[in-house]
């Protein structure tokens, strides 16, 4: 049972870590910090928070947990403000889509509290976001990674674990580097393309006309397109951050992916229809495959 917790950043990550342990029965008080008060008297209206704390010193006052659910290029500043309120008992996580920047900006911020700093990331989300958006089932059956630190406290670590269980949640454990090398292939660049596909579809359809509105190219896109945009509709403040905060890895993917296109633009040039069919059915046998193993 945590007593105390204080979510700062009460958000579509945040409001659904509240509302799922709220529901598993697992925490007392939510204490939510937030930039938006409007987002924030809608929290405590939602029932994802009790309180609104005004500032770092009372909220982290006898906190047993501090989640971090900001967008990681704000991680830095908020592990600044609240480190000289945190006691020697509060366990530290967070929810960054990016754990290599995160462990430096504790390793910078969070020195004397890194044996209770344990970095996580729950790989869920959808497109929308704020207080509203919260969902006490967003995690169930979703995968969360945790990246603790050589420091960080094998009890802290397992409470962190319990929590996210808690939710529902799949906990894995690895470093911070490798969570990085695989969310740049798995999210990080398929956030780009969405963003990219939209904006080139925009772009190529305005014939003059106001962006999207009475695009002629929009008109006639259907469910397809509809489910490749999707993710383009997540927030553009958090996809900057991501990206500059896992800049090398993604880069690495961009260039891969690169060389994927630059191949069936050469079948396509050369009328290589038979190559065409093998890259489209051993996309297609792949996906089929993973979606036979992967659970849920």
């Amino acid at each position: 049972m945590i007593h105390k917790l204080v979510v700062i950043g009460v958000g579509l990550i945040g409001g659904s870590f509240a509302l799922a342990l709220r529901k598993a029965g697992m925490v007392r008080h939510i204490t939510g910090v937030g930039r938006s008060r409007e987002n924030m008297r809608r929290a405590i209206a939602l029932g994802e928070i009790d309180e609104i704390a005004g500032d770092p010193e009372s909220a982290l006052k006898d906190a047993d947990l501090v989640f971090l659910a900001v967008p990681v290029g704000q991680t830095v500043e908020i592990m600044a403000q609240i480190s000289a309120y945190l006691a020697p008992s509060t366990i530290v996580t967070d929810a960054g889509s990016t754990k290599q920047d995160v462990v430096a900006a504790a390793r910078s911020h969070l020195a004397p509290h890194l044996k209770n700093f344990v970095p996580g990331h729950p790989v869920a989300g959808a497109e929308k976001s704020g207080a509203v958006a919260a969902s006490a089932d967003l995690f169930r059956g979703k995968n969360v990674v945790l990246t603790p630190l050589e420091e960080t406290r094998q009890e802290a670590t397992q409470k962190v674990t319990e929590l996210w269980e808690a939710c529902g949640a799949r906990v894995s454990r690895m470093s911070a580097n490798r969570h990085d090398e695989i969310l740049a292939a798995v999210s990080h660049l398929p956030h780009v393309l969405a963003f990219a596909l939209m904006n080139h579809v925009v772009s190529a359809g305005a014939d003059g006309s106001d962006g999207a509105h009475d695009n002629e190219l929009l008109r006639f896109a259907g469910s397809g397109f509809r489910d490749s945009t999707r993710i383009a509709g997540s927030s553009p403040e958090m996809w900057r951050d991501i990206c500059l905060g896992n800049r090398e890895a993604l880069l690495n993917q961009i260039d891969g992916y690169q060389k994927e296109l630059t191949a069936v633009r050469e079948m396509l040039a050369h009328g290589e229809g038979d190559a065409l069919e093998r890259f489209f059915a051993n996309a297609r046998s792949a996906r089929e495959c993973w979606l036979k193993s992967s659970p849920g």
